[in-house]
């Protein structure tokens, strides 16, 4: 049976790890953060362009500046309800291994330098439920942000976009 202690080093070695910059955003009343170095810009929301056959939370690509980007709706993808978009509802665009996805999101909040200290392990909920996705929890203030492994989230959907890139 593994020492507790030896269980808790590793997992506050593990979080320690995850310190950095965070650009930090709002699904709802939900708080998310992924690693700035992900993140390519931000952008207003634009036209998007339907895809036929996609997965549904695939909304359809944009063309940035002679690019076909693939718009993902975080919504969507993490089971949430769909809502009206906003004026401050836009699209975050990151590269996964030098392929640019677009993340359709409710708002961005800040750029945080979250810390070790002030992470948290993903939550475990038994085998059945995957947390991978998840880096860490990270506590500002009197707030939690929940920190991505953003190429863990989109894993399955980097084959779709390039696909939809070279179509």
């Amino acid at each position: 049976m593994p020492d507790e202690n030896n269980v808790q080093t590793s997992a506050v070695s593990q979080t320690s790890n995850h310190e950095g910059k965070y650009l930090t955003f709002a699904l709802g009343k939900e708080d998310y953060g992924i690693e700035i170095l992900k993140v390519r810009e931000i952008i207003g929301m634009m036209s998007i362009t339907h895809v036929p056959q996609v997965p549904n939370y695939i909304k359809g690509v944009i063309n940035l500046r002679g690019k076909v980007i693939p718009i993902i709706n975080l919504r969507a993808k993490f089971n949430m309800d769909e809502i009206e978009h906003t004026a401050e509802t836009c699209i975050i665009v990151v590269d996964i291994d030098g392929i640019l996805i677009g993340l359709l999101i409710d708002k961005v909040n800040d750029v945080l330098n979250i810390n070790g200290e002030s992470i948290e392990p993903p939550p475990q909920f038994g085998s059945t439920i995957d947390t991978d996705f998840i880096l860490g929890i990270g506590k500002v203030s009197e707030n939690m942000k929940i920190l991505l492994n953003i190429n863990k989230v989109l894993k399955e959907d980097v084959a779709v976009a390039v696909d939809i890139a070279n179509k």
